[in-house]
């Protein structure tokens, strides 16, 4: 019953959502965030925790300020993501475009016949972002995800990602099939900021707080000796996203342990702190704590 439900009633009415223009999308994302930040005030404590513990510098009032932005990106990028089912490609390069440096380090990596890994955070819009480079870019790309449980808005967010040719690794399956397709001049993101078991994850110093990293970033492009690639998302304003990329290590099979992963998290460090309002405060990035020697 579940099931019919949603594509008789919830289905068409997200599509019906995402074809509305955008300035209509914009007034609707506009009410959810009253709805959102002052009726139902979802995950407020998270939020406000994640700032004070990361921007300790920062008083009461300049902490609210992020607060309030953080929860009107959140709902314009709900909605932005809605509007990836229906989006034209002149659109999505429109409204997601990449800089003429980024385009051009992703045509030298595929004129010398490189694969490569990305590497970035939920900053931005990291969906328009993958859109944008199989509209862009003659690379394939691969994008690594956690199934959902739901099987209807597993296959709806599948869809959406894979509308304009990305393909998806699940997370579990990355290795297995980044080898599978080595001989294939191609290109996987990594979304680095997730939250990984404490056990095994490389620790670090993360805006103030002891954070666990995943390896899998790092060790995956020392054993293919991949390229890897740090790429940002920008937000100039508001339903405008411009992608920046650059180089992080070229030879990842030459850097010591904890190397690229230290870089890569420095640099989405450094972009929070430029743009903080754009980065996903309502994930619970510290749930797990770094373990004492005497705890061990």
């Amino acid at each position: 019953m579940g099931a019919v439900l949603y594509y008789i009633f919830v289905l068409p009415f997200l599509y019906f959502i995402s074809i509305l223009p955008f300035w209509i999308l914009y007034g609707i994302a506009d009410v959810f965030y009253v709805l959102m930040y002052y009726v139902i005030g979802y995950r407020k404590k998270v939020v406000y925790e994640n700032l004070k513990n990361s921007f300790p510098e920062k008083s009461h009032a300049e902490l609210k300020k992020i607060e309030r932005k953080f929860f009107r990106y959140l709902c314009d990028l709900f909605l932005e993501t809605l509007k990836t089912l229906t989006i034209s490609k002149r659109a999505a390069i429109k409204h997601c475009a990449f800089s003429p440096e980024t385009i051009r380090i992703f045509q030298l990596l595929n004129e010398q016949k490189k694969s490569c890994i990305i590497v970035m955070g939920h900053f931005g819009n990291w969906e328009w972002a993958g859109n944008s480079f199989s509209l862009l870019l003659e690379q394939q790309l691969y994008v690594i995800y956690h199934p959902l449980t739901n099987k209807q808005f597993d296959k709806l967010m599948y869809n959406m990602r894979t509308r304009f040719g990305n393909k998806l690794y699940a997370m579990k399956d990355t290795m297995r099939e980044m080898i599978r397709n080595r001989h294939e001049v191609n290109v996987t993101a990594f979304i680095a900021d997730q939250t990984p078991s404490p056990e095994g994850a490389y620790w670090t110093t993360f805006l103030h707080q002891d954070t666990p990293v995943f390896w899998g970033t790092e060790k995956i492009a020392q054993k293919l000796n991949f390229p890897v690639v740090y790429v940002t998302v920008n937000r100039p304003k508001r339903g405008y996203y411009v992608v920046h990329a650059e180089i992080l290590v070229e030879i990842p099979k030459d850097t010591k342990e904890g190397e690229i992963s230290e870089l890569h998290t420095r640099k989405l460090e450094k972009d929070i702190l430029h743009q903080p309002e754009i980065w996903l405060w309502s994930h619970r990035r510290w749930k797990h704590k770094r373990k004492k020697p005497a705890d061990v």
